[in-house]
């Protein structure tokens, strides 16, 4: 089994720990943690659309940083993501 399937990267979304593979994208540690990416102006969720930055439906708030796209963007240990504002 390929070393990085093994190890676990820890980050925060919403205030809340979640562990993911090494490697993974901040989109997955959202799915992961049950969270939509964001609300569109009427209120409803949304979450990765195109998987490839191109789309903007992913955008996150990462280490305070707003407009992320989580789909493009490798977890790091100790990343805090907001979807939530």
């Amino acid at each position: 089994m390929h070393d990085s399937l093994l190890r676990a990267v820890t980050l925060s979304v919403n205030g809340s720990p979640v562990a993911v593979p090494a490697g993974a994208t901040v989109a997955v540690a959202v799915a992961i943690a049950g969270q939509p990416c964001r609300r569109s102006v009427s209120g409803e969720p949304r979450g990765p659309l195109c998987g490839m930055g191109i789309c903007f439906e992913c955008r996150v708030s990462i280490n305070g940083t707003p407009h992320c796209r989580s789909c493009q963007i490798v977890c790091e240990p100790g990343m805090e993501v907001r979807t939530d504002g």
